[in-house]
């Protein structure tokens, strides 16, 4: 990419998409186009084939997606599946029909068994069985990665995609009824805070091992991936080190100030029992996170704090 070239942020009002928009825009990336839901409806095959044969997009970072924890992914499964699926088809299709130099796809680490060997390596992929709670969505984003490669092979597409651990940051979502399991712990500890409530009630027993990727980092390795990196395999991202959920709640309980009890209701399901990625490979082309997670957390509720009134409550 060139300072000049035409870059589309699909996604860009989103948690990731935000992030590479103020990525490329503090590098000096200006030509960045940019289109919210009500003005292009991803799902619509029509609107995407339009959009990208009159503005010709350069390059292409395919940030857009329906997103959940647990909860939203279990009641909804089917419009994880459907939303997502229909959004890839069309931006990957329409990448390459309009000549799209470069397209990176943003995958999930959730697309992994759920019981795999860790840290997990990129090879592992569809090995075993997912985990159910979010099967739809990430059989959706399988499809996608999956689109790009055969894409590269059939049409010599520089298509790539990257496989992000669990992310948190700036404009991230707080809604409890859908977000992740960190922001909605900085939700739950400040409410709690604030109304002075004696406990935080917690999913689950506490003992599943998650990693965590300040977004800001996914965003500069994703511009670093755009112009580093152009193989079949759709790389790892993430921080190469994991913490016990018992462990991240003590540490967002102390940046929030809570003086409560943490409580685990154990009849809620834990997801997966750990889930690290195995970044040697983007570590050996050349990229490696940067934002510890305490700075990242305390970054994240200084965030919250100060746009609480803006926090998303979608999906």
């Amino acid at each position: 990419m060139n300072k000049a070239s035409k870059i589309f942020v699909a996604g860009h009002n989103g948690l990731v998409g935000s992030a590479i928009v103020r990525a490329l825009s503090a590098r000096g990336y200006e030509n960045l186009l940019l289109r919210s839901h009500s003005q292009l409806d991803l799902t619509d095959q029509k609107s995407v084939c339009e959009f990208f044969e009159t503005e010709r997009p350069e390059y292409v970072f395919l940030a857009a997606a329906k997103v959940g924890g647990i909860a939203a992914n279990s009641e909804y499964p089917a419009d994880f599946i459907m939303i997502n699926l229909q959004i890839e088809c069309n931006v990957i299709h329409a990448a390459y029909k309009s000549g799209v130099k470069k397209l990176l796809f943003l995958g999930s680490s959730c697309i992994y068994p759920k019981l795999c060997p860790q840290p997990i390596k990129e090879e592992y992929l569809l090995t075993a069985p997912l985990e159910p709670s979010n099967e739809g969505y990430a059989i959706a984003k399988i499809s996608g990665l999956t689109m790009c490669r055969l894409y590269k092979k059939q049409y010599g597409c520089d298509f790539i995609s990257c496989m992000p651990t669990n992310l948190y940051g700036i404009n991230d979502n707080f809604d409890l009824n859908s977000s992740h399991v960190l922001p909605a712990m900085i939700r739950k500890f400040h409410d709690a805070k604030m109304s002075d409530a004696p406990n935080v009630i917690l999913w689950g027993t506490g003992t599943p091992r998650r990693e965590f990727l300040h977004v800001d980092d996914l965003a500069d390795g994703c511009i670093f991936l755009m112009d580093n990196y152009s193989g079949d395999i759709a790389l790892n991202i993430g921080t190469g080190s994991d913490i016990a959920i018992s462990e991240l709640a003590l540490l967002i309980k102390d940046i929030v100030g809570f003086k409560g009890n943490i409580v685990y209701d154990r009849t809620k399901p834990d997801g997966t029992p750990r889930k690290l990625l195995d970044v040697s490979r983007l570590e050996a082309i050349g990229w490696k996170s940067k934002i510890p997670l305490c700075e990242g957390i305390e970054n994240t509720y200084s965030w919250f704090l100060e746009h609480r009134h803006l926090a998303k409550s979608k999906t």
